[in-house]
């Protein structure tokens, strides 16, 4: 049989020629290796960024779910109790006794005729006034308001005297002193407001 004969029955297995600088097809590859080669290289800088990026991301996500955390739980204020003991009325001899005044923010004070205890606040802005002994009278280092020994106000910008708190003899003897029930001037002959000394 001629070479014309073969060649009309059947096409030609030889590839053709490429042109110059084309490119040269790949052997197919399986699913997963497909396109790893195809991937830029990274560089150090690139690297650093990236994860820098994601710690970053990660800081952000941890602060937000912490917050998230924390809005369930209550937020506790822990006060001193408003109810005490201030110990036996025979501990308080006459005058101004000053030495709950950074503790509970009272004074414990004695006359002729009762026992009485004032709220240390200032009427004015509610700043804590100091006992002057040597000038008998409390003196307000804020805004300079003066108040007796009975805590009238006398001098300065309060408006009224100091309030007295709730006191009273526990079944033991001793001084009780309710800081949450106070008596303003006009209520200091109540029950309540002083102990008959």
């Amino acid at each position: 049989m001629s070479d014309s004969a073969q060649g009309a029955g059947q096409t030609s297995t030889k590839p053709m020629p490429r042109p110059p600088g084309a490119a040269t097809p790949r052997r197919p590859r399986p699913p997963r290796e497909r396109g790893t080669d195809l991937e830029p290289g990274r560089s150090p800088a690139q690297l650093k960024r990236r994860t820098f990026s994601w710690v970053g991301l990660a800081s952000v996500g941890a602060a937000l779910g912490a917050c998230g955390v924390r809005f369930f739980f209550p937020r506790t204020i822990f006060e001193p109790p408003t109810t005490f003991s201030v110990g036996y009325p025979s501990e308080y001899g006459f005058g101004v006794d000053s030495k709950w005044q950074s503790k509970y923010r009272i004074w414990v004070c004695r006359d002729a005729e009762k026992l009485y205890v004032i709220s240390a606040i200032c009427t004015h802005l509610g700043c804590t006034p100091d006992w002057v002994s040597a000038a008998n009278k409390f003196k307000c280092p804020c805004h300079g308001s003066g108040y007796d020994a009975a805590g009238v106000n006398f001098e300065g910008p309060a408006p009224r005297p100091m309030d007295r708190c709730k006191v009273w003899l526990a079944p033991d003897g001793q001084l009780m002193v309710d800081k949450l029930v106070v008596f303003r001037v006009d209520d200091w002959d109540q029950p309540g407001a002083f102990l008959s000394a």
